[in-house]
């Protein structure tokens, strides 16, 4: 069986949680492929709503394998808290695999990641501050620290030395903190290793023996498309891809093995942190957005920032993962507003732009050129099928299909599990 991968095709927050919660009963393996607990799904099942951060959404459904794979860095205290959590309200975590290969998120990486966002001030890149950025730059220095080095104190003991030596010189001489402690590190990890030591494999070999067996692999990142660190808004952006391409390295399986790819759309446009956003909105439709959408981040609790929908970074998230479907998610929030902006093109420095500038300074003066939509009054969150929506919501949606360039193949009415309309199937 082809694996799927499931993408955001905006700044994230579009809703993957909700997209891979409703094709829990049709896979097998739900596997999280790159990021950390700088990301985060919630899902609504009944009266109960659940915030995910590290573990993937299918830990959420009955008889899914989750997987955390080799492209993810993990921070071990927040992964044993979040799965705690669960498990006190009925959650059954025991399915989970976690890659040996997943690079260690550490103390220090935390602590520099918060210092260095301070010391660069309103150049800030706008980070969470739990050490993402930094776990991901020791991993491609070769001096990172993997799930698998927990379970051999010496070469664990080793390469914490190697990496505070230089860390604990910056720390102390550039930032005027204090030096970090090899012992504390060394000892709050191996207290990790007996606890986690059931849930580790070769991920890889599993994912690769589940696709010859014709079961279904179902891919999820963080984040989405315009945050991939080479393909996104640079360096407003994640340090790992979250894109289709991310996917295979991030799981260890061949790139051939992935044959569709379903990015997730909000019917508006939201970011978290700093970078451009032509889109944004500073009115009060911002802050009906913002209200109505619930536009806070899962993780963080952060103001997402909101504006209309983009139609030139639809059609771009198209080409950078070779899209087979869009899962448009959040129609509802649209209802009541009489005429919908959406984004056709740029204009830059007078000319029409199409499709997303090359440079970041032509994105950054980019401004957007909009064609108008008219709205709809209906409450939509018990549509059952397309043909239940309002006129004018159909057009909504038949136009962004036309303008994203992939076929809109699910669409989301309300945060419930039950809330979503599937137009064609996505297994």
């Amino acid at each position: 069986m082809p694996a799927i991968v499931l993408i955001g095709a905006q700044w994230g927050d579009e809703g993957k949680g909700k997209a891979t919660d409703l094709l829990g009963d049709d896979v097998d393996y739900v596997v999280r492929y790159q990021g950390g607990n700088n990301a985060g799904h919630t899902i609504v099942i009944g009266e109960e709503k659940y915030a995910l951060h590290l573990l993937p959404s299918g830990i959420l459904t009955p008889g899914v394998t989750s997987v955390i794979g080799n492209g993810v860095v993990l921070d071990a205290a927040e992964l044993l808290d979040e799965m705690a959590a669960l498990n006190a309200r009925g959650v059954d975590t025991g399915d989970l695999l976690i890659s040996a290969n997943a690079h260690l998120l550490m103390p220090y990486h935390r602590t520099l990641d918060k210092v260095t966002e301070r010391y660069l001030g309103k150049n800030r890149i706008g980070t969470t501050g739990r050490g993402i950025g930094p776990t991901y730059a020791d991993k491609i220095s070769r001096v990172g620290i993997r799930v698998q080095d927990l379970f051999d104190p010496s070469i664990l003991r080793q390469k914490v030395e190697g990496a505070l030596r230089d860390k604990n010189q910056i720390l102390v001489k550039l930032y005027n903190r204090r030096a970090m402690s090899i012992d504390a590190i060394v000892d709050e990890c191996l207290a990790y290793a007996e606890k986690i030591k059931p849930y580790v494999a070769d991920t890889s070999l599993v994912l690769d023996r589940a696709l010859r067996e014709d079961k279904v692999v179902l891919m999820e990142g963080g984040q989405g498309t315009l945050l991939d660190v080479d393909h996104g808004t640079y360096p407003f952006v994640t340090s790992s891809s979250p894109t289709a391409g991310g996917a295979a390295i991030g799981a260890g399986i061949g790139p051939n093995r992935i044959t569709r790819a379903v990015g997730i759309l909000k019917a508006y446009t939201t970011r978290v942190g700093a970078g451009p956003f032509p889109t944004e909105l500073f009115d009060e439709w911002g802050e009906f957005l913002s209200k109505n959408g619930g536009e806070f981040g899962v993780t963080t609790g952060r103001r997402r920032r909101c504006g209309w929908f983009d139609a030139v970074i639809a059609r771009y998230a198209t080409r950078i993962n070779g899209l087979t479907d869009f899962f448009l998610t959040k129609l509802d929030v649209l209802t009541g507003i009489e005429r919908i902006p959406v984004c056709v093109a740029y204009e830059i420095d007078g000319v029409r732009h199409d499709e997303l500038p090359m440079t970041q300074t032509e994105f950054h003066h980019a401004a957007p050129v909009y064609e108008y939509f008219e709205g709809w009054s209906e409450d939509i969150t018990g549509a059952k099928t397309l043909d239940d929506l309002p006129p004018a919501a159909r057009r909504y949606v038949a136009a962004i299909e036309e303008m994203g360039g992939a076929p809109i193949s699910a669409i989301g009415v309300g945060p419930g599990r039950d809330q979503t309309l599937q137009i064609r199937p996505l297994v």
